[in-house]
């Protein structure tokens, strides 16, 4: 396919980051968004998201994350700006529930992930802000850290108009077939690729929405203490802890510490307002109580609430609908799509182009839940 016409529908992270690699690729690129790509009703917008390699067994989402990272260090000296902080990651296997942890260290060994392996006393010494009596070890990742969310998103858009590329507002709908529609027409167009994250289960009913449910997570931002960097980036790394049902990172460029306790919420994606359930507040400073003792009675000083569409097995989505030909699905975040932005958008690219086909995990057919031991994400 060559000098086609492309549309992207969506302007999250997916969006962008597949319009930026047709468009470079020599397409002509056209990405759609109902908003100002960037804002805040988006599943990729917030501050910041953890970059890390840790995937359980998932020697797959393993060696792309790491080949991510080094896309995403090209894009920061590319564009000049702080996309990306390699802050680490700890990994908190809590006492009697380390399946996931276990398998993650062998896939590293496997791959050749650089990692710690810290006992209670290593994690008390090297990092105090963490109360681990519960903690049989951990796992330090040194070379993950986090993402630069918004400005990740807002930088390759700024890329892909720099290379050409054309952003339009407007809203894509599906009509009765599914097909997509702008101003009551069908969008007509070699290749249309369709990553509109949560939008997509609603748009699609019968081809998404079996495959997928749609949550939302509270996250909240607390203030360091007063006169203390010990909650910064610089001394504190981004940390996961599946015992508790969290994950976090520290305070970067002033935002206070993010804390998420992971219980799904409900949304309506158009009607709902994005802002935190009140008991939230409750959940997530019992945590910081629990984990965190440094950081009680400090203030919440943001929040953001998030939504992800979750398909069974937590990987992605990147396959033709089965009744529109150039039509491509690429998305199904999972929730931990975002730091595979840069090689999951080259992967879609190539499918787009009929490079290659598209790989079994990513097909929309035979999806089956996995237990937390085999998924990618520990969910």
């Amino acid at each position: 396919m060559s000098k086609s016409s492309v549309i992207v529908v969506g302007g999250g992270i997916v969006g962008v980051m597949t319009a930026l690699t047709l468009q470079r690729r020599g397409e002509t690129v056209t990405l759609i968004d109902r908003w100002e790509p960037g804002h805040s009703r988006a599943s990729s917008t917030d501050y910041n998201r953890v970059i890390r390699a840790i995937s359980g067994r998932d020697e797959f989402y393993t060696r792309w994350a790491r080949e991510s990272r080094l896309r995403w260090l090209e894009l920061q000296a590319e564009s000049g700006q702080n996309l990306m902080y390699e802050c680490g990651a700890l990994i908190l296997a809590t006492a009697g529930h380390c399946d996931w942890e276990d398998a993650t260290a062998q896939t590293f060994d496997r791959v050749g992930v650089p990692y710690y392996k810290f006992g209670q006393q290593d994690i008390e010494s090297r990092f105090p802000q963490f109360k681990v009596t519960d903690i049989e070890y951990a796992l330090f990742e040194p070379e993950a850290g986090m993402l630069m969310a918004h400005r990740c998103v807002l930088t390759g858009l700024d890329l892909f108009r720099k290379a050409g590329g054309k952003v339009r507002r407007g809203r894509v709908t599906t009509d009765g077939s599914e097909r997509p529609m702008l101003d009551d027409k069908p969008l007509e167009a070699d290749l249309i690729i369709m990553a509109t994250g949560p939008w997509m289960a609603d748009m699609f009913p019968r081809t998404i929405k079996p495959i997928s449910t749609v949550v939302g997570v509270n996250v909240l931002y607390t203030s360091t203490p007063d006169g203390s960097e010990d909650f910064d980036m610089s001394r504190m790394p981004c940390w996961i802890d599946h015992g508790q049902g969290s994950f976090g990172l520290p305070s970067s460029e002033g935002s206070g510490v993010k804390a998420a306790v992971v219980i799904p919420d409900k949304i309506d994606l158009d009607n709902d307002e994005r802002l935190i359930r009140q008991e939230t507040l409750g959940r997530t400073r019992s945590y910081i109580r629990h984990r965190l003792p440094g950081l009680e009675g400090q203030r919440v000083v943001d929040s953001k609430f998030n939504q992800i569409i979750l398909t069974p097995d937590t990987h992605f989505i990147a396959d033709w609908h089965p009744e529109h030909e150039n039509v491509l699905f690429a998305g199904g975040c999972s929730g931990h799509l975002f730091k595979h932005a840069p090689v999951f958008a080259e992967f879609a690219a190539g499918v787009g182009l009929k490079d290659f086909g598209t790989a079994d995990r990513f097909k929309i057919a035979g999806r089956r839940k996995l237990s937390p031991k085999e998924s990618p994400s520990g969910r």
